[in-house]
């Protein structure tokens, strides 16, 4: 498995004793990826026992305080256990201001390197980018501007197949990170062995949406189109849909409409909003429509 994710927290509003508000851990190509930030996320990064050291990049999809008010916690505490990798931070633009306001004021300001990366755009970006992984802003439809993010794999190395590079004794071990790397092979006698007779196509490259608070949104379809996983908030069932409207969020229902017609290969609900004590009532609405769902819970970790 390449991609793992760990929930943090997956309610809506306000931290309750064992309710946390949204904060995720992606875990993809030795990356450790932190969506969202609301208050408790360092408490849930410890019970979980992730290595503070491994995150060195943070994605903020909005402003509202259940996905950020723990940031600056998060942040500070890096500089008391003396931190001194670089830590880039994407969000909206006003994060930076809020956040050096809080440091500047307490006299808190970090030993290493704080990276603000400002997001304005209304259509889908490009914002991270390396040789394993890239990472690209979904357009959400919020009170506030708000992104998701999707996350893609890039394609990996071949793979060695060992069965036929043993018939040559001429390649040895010092070979084969340039057939990894899809270099052909040319033997002593001047034959050249093709590489795909001597290495096999490498995993197919998995791919993460997120997407955070958004009223239905029809218009992510074509970026989100065949992940093999969305998360999807939910924060309210059809019974609350005129709410849903009105605040601007989505319900479980709209939910998997989205993952229907996105053709994803699994959907992940959560953002729930404490009015529902029964989060079942959740999984059954959005069955409804999209049989593959899973409910978001502190704790759960998905792996695809």
């Amino acid at each position: 498995m390449s991609v793992k994710l760990t929930i943090l927290g997956c309610n809506s509003a306000t931290p309750r004793v064992n309710a946390y508000p949204t904060a995720q851990l992606l875990e993809i190509k030795n990356h450790y990826f932190l969506i969202d930030c609301g208050e408790g996320t360092q408490v849930q990064l410890r019970k979980y026992h992730v290595k503070f050291s491994k995150i060195k990049n943070i994605f903020i999809s909005h402003l509202h305080g259940d996905h950020f008010f723990g940031l600056v916690g998060l942040v500070s505490t890096f500089r008391l256990l003396n931190r001194n990798s670089e830590l880039h931070i994407y969000g909206p633009k006003g994060l930076k201001e809020i956040i050096t306001l809080q440091l500047k004021l307490s006299n808190s300001w970090t030993n290493y390197p704080l990276i603000f990366h400002e997001l304005s755009s209304d259509k889908s970006e490009l914002i991270f980018d390396d040789e394993k992984v890239e990472v690209y802003t979904i357009p959400l439809k919020h009170r506030i501007y708000t992104n998701g993010f999707i996350f893609r794999e890039k394609l990996g190395e071949r793979k060695l197949n060992m069965s036929e590079i043993s018939k040559y004794k001429e390649i040895e071990i010092c070979d084969y990170q340039n057939l990894k790397n899809g270099r052909d092979f040319k033997l002593e006698n001047g034959e050249i062995i093709k590489n795909k007779a001597l290495t096999l196509n490498p995993p197919k490259p998995k791919s993460y949406a997120y997407c955070s608070d958004t009223a239905y949104f029809p218009d992510i379809i074509p970026i989100i189109k065949n992940v093999d996983c969305l998360y999807h908030e939910t924060t309210f069932l059809s019974d609350r849909e005129v709410l849903a409207t009105k605040t601007q969020h989505s319900t479980a229902l709209q939910a998997a409409k989205i993952a229907e017609k996105a053709n994803v290969n699994k959907l992940i609900i959560g953002h729930y909003s404490g009015r529902y004590k029964n989060k079942e009532a959740f999984l059954l609405e959005a069955k409804q429509i999209f049989k593959n769902t899973f409910l978001a819970a502190e704790g759960e970790v998905f792996k695809f």
